[in-house]
């Protein structure tokens, strides 16, 4: 009898080494999309200077922070943390003379990085996977990293439209 159970879209492209130097735009969202990140979720008037990091959201923050101590070839150039999901800018370098380092797949990479996390807070908070992006130039790096930036500010300013919608 054959397996009925519909089969798991790919979401890497087959034929790419992700251990190659670049960069790489990384999304990891948690599972069922709980907000489990931020102390002030819930607040009215968030402005994104005012966000407050949950104790997970601060293992996040401190795990975040050291992946280039465990990788030294591997640097996170610009990253976000959301209520519900994170956002990392990951860049693989080369060597001095442009060549190939030999470095961990993103995916290792992110793997162990959920691992630890999920390790540290006690429980598995992880959506399965995580979205990727190859960076194909400087204005896709740019533009990568405005959203990355901009990210807290919109979901606040969504948030706060949701609200004002309810009271009238």
């Amino acid at each position: 009898m054959e397996n009925q159970l519909p089969k798991r879209k790919k979401i890497r492209l087959s034929d790419y080494d992700y251990s190659m130097p670049g960069a790489y735009f990384i999304t990891v969202c948690t599972a069922n999309r709980k907000a489990l990140f931020w102390a002030n979720v819930g607040a009215d008037n968030i402005r994104p200077n005012d966000i407050k990091l949950s104790a997970i959201g601060e293992i996040i923050d401190y795990v975040i922070k050291n992946i280039p101590i465990s990788y030294p070839h591997i640097n996170v150039d610009k990253y976000c943390i959301m209520p519900d999901h994170i956002h990392l800018l990951l860049v693989i370098n080369a060597d001095i003379d442009g060549r190939m380092i030999s470095s961990p797949t993103v995916s290792t990479v992110i793997g162990q990085f959920k691992r630890f996390v999920s390790k540290q807070v006690g429980f598995p908070l992880w959506q399965k996977s995580f979205i990727d992006e190859i960076i194909r130039n400087e204005q896709h790096y740019l533009a990568t990293w405005q959203y990355i930036d901009s990210n807290p500010l919109k979901y606040a300013l969504k948030k706060h439209d949701k609200g004002t919608e309810n009271e009238q």
